[in-house]
């Protein structure tokens, strides 16, 4: 494994387990008292995606009102996205909306290429919109 796909994975875990941290409190992480919403994730996962093929950094969504806190690595390190696609309705599983997204990319150094990605989406106790860690 290159040494940077080892360090990547570790800094989604970490920000995943912040997260978890600050949505659960002191008094602890009730998934059916957070159940997503099914419609409002998918909205709001149209419109992060589309801030982004527009050219937004992730960290604008915290500015935004609500705030969406977005986490995706290729997007941080400045990857360009050209086109996406949300392949399905999702699966509601608790305080998650799992997508599965079609995505073309390109940078400077590989060109454009495509991939399928999965996006956790949660709508409750905050906005939140995470690709889940993976090739």
């Amino acid at each position: 494994m290159h040494p940077h796909v080892g360090l990547r994975i570790q800094m989604v875990c970490a920000t995943a387990a912040t997260i978890m941290l600050l949505i659960g409190g002191c008094g602890g992480y009730s998934a059916e008292a957070n159940r997503v919403d099914p419609e409002l994730a998918r909205k709001t996962l149209e419109e992060v995606l589309t801030s982004w093929q527009e050219g937004a950094t992730p960290e604008s969504w915290q500015q935004k009102t609500p705030q969406v806190v977005v986490q995706d690595m290729e997007w941080k390190s400045g990857k360009t996205l050209k086109s996406f696609e949300i392949l399905d309705g999702g699966q509601a599983i608790d305080a998650n909306l799992n997508c599965q997204v079609k995505l073309t990319l390109t940078d400077g150094e590989t060109g454009e290429r495509q991939r399928t990605v999965t996006y956790y989406v949660g709508t409750s106790p905050v906005l939140t919109v995470f690709r889940a860690p993976g090739p």
